[in-house]
C-alpha cells in the first residue's frame, strides 16, 4: 500500500442502525495505520441549522473521505450537508435507510430506476434498516436502546455489516493508492447481505434472509405508525408491533450465530494494522 493515512470523517445525522458504530467498525480494535477516524454528531436532531453546524466542522478537519449517515436523505439537512462537502471536491459516501432512496435513484426513459451520477458522491442504500416506532406515547430512552441494539446484532449476523466493511474498504485502498476512488451507488438487497455473510449452513443463509425481509417490512409499518395514522390507540398499537417484529428477527439471528457456532463455521472478516483483511473460517485457525 502507498501514501499517508486517509483521513475519514464519519458524519452522523440523527440516527440509523447502521450508524452508532460506523467508526468504529472501520477500526475495531484501534490499531490500523492506514486510517485516521473522527466522528461528528448532530445528536439525535436533523434540522438544517444543526447538519451545516456539523458540516462546517468537518470541512475544518479536511477529510480524504467522508461518510454521511443519516436517515431519509432526501431531508434538507442532510441534502444540505452533502452538497456542501461535494462543493468542497471531497468524496462522500453517503449511507441511508430506504426512504432515502429517492435521493439517488431516478427514472430513465424506460421507467426503470438508474443511480444518479454525481461526480465525488457515492451512496449506499439500505432498506433493512427501518424506522424506530417514534412515537411519544410509546418509545422512551430504554426502548430506543432496546430497539438499536437487536438491530445492530440483526445488521451484524445477517451480512449487512460486513457488506458496508468491503465497500468502504475498497475506497480506503482506491485513495490510499492515489487512485479515482470507485464510489458505491448501491441499493442493497437481502439476498445480496445473506451471501457476504458466508454461511456455511444453507438454512443460516435462508434465516438471515427472512430477519431481513421481516425489516424490510417493520419499515412499512414503522411509517404508517409515524406518519400515517392519526388515532392514537391505532399508532401506538402499529409501532409496538413494528418493534415486536424486530424482536421475531433479532431472534432468528441468534438462531443464526448458533447453527454456524455449532459447525465452527463462524466466518470472521478481521483488519490488520496495515488495513487488509484476514479471514479466519474456524475459531482456532492460526493466524
Amino acid at each position: 500500500m502507498a501514501g499517508s493515512a486517509v483521513k475519514i470523517a464519519v458524519v452522523k445525522l440523527g440516527c440509523i442502525g447502521t450508524l452508532p458504530l460506523l467508526d468504529i467498525m472501520i477500526d475495531e480494535r484501534a490499531d490500523r495505520k492506514d486510517v485516521e477516524i473522527r466522528a461528528f454528531s448532530s445528536g439525535s436532531k436533523m434540522d438544517t441549522t444543526s447538519c451545516e453546524d456539523v458540516t462546517r466542522t468537518v470541512l475544518a478537519y479536511g477529510p480524504d473521505l467522508v461518510l454521511l449517515v443519516s436517515p431519509n436523505a432526501t431531508l434538507s439537512g442532510p441534502t444540505k450537508a452533502r452538497n456542501a462537502l461535494l462543493s468542497a471536491s471531497i468524496p462522500t459516501i453517503a449511507i441511508t435507510d430506504g426512504p432515502g432512496q429517492k435521493a439517488f435513484m431516478v427514472k430513465d426513459e424506460q421507467g426503470k430506476k438508474r443511480p444518479v451520477q454525481v461526480e465525488g458522491l457515492g451512496f449506499v442504500v439500505i432498506p433493512q434498516d427501518p424506522m424506530i416506532g417514534a412515537r411519544r406515547e410509546f418509545l422512551d430512552p430504554t426502548e430506543m436502546v432496546l430497539f438499536n441494539g437487536e438491530l445492530l446484532k440483526v445488521l451484524s449476523v445477517t451480512g449487512v455489516i460486513r457488506k458496508l466493511q468491503k465497500v468502504i474498504d475498497r475506497v480506503i485502498e482506491d485513495i490510499r493508492n492515489k487512485c479515482a476512488p470507485s464510489l458505491p451507488r448501491l441499493v442493497l438487497h437481502s439476498e445480496e447481505a445473506a451471501a457476504e455473510a458466508g454461511f456455511a449452513n444453507p438454512y443460516a443463509a435462508s434465516k438471515a434472509i427472512a430477519a431481513l425481509k421481516i425489516l424490510e417490512a417493520l419499515a412499512k409499518v414503522s411509517s404508517e405508525a409515524c406518519f400515517k395514522a392519526k388515532d392514537r390507540n391505532k399508532y401506538v398499537l402499529l409501532a409496538s408491533a413494528a418493534h415486536e417484529m424486530l424482536r421475531a428477527a433479532a431472534l432468528l439471528a441468534d438462531e443464526i450465530r448458533e447453527l454456524e457456532k455449532s459447525n465452527d463455521a463462524i466466518l470472521r472478516t478481521s483488519h490488520r494494522a496495515d488495513g487488509s483483511v484476514k479471514r479466519y473460517l474456524s475459531l482456532l485457525e492460526d493466524d
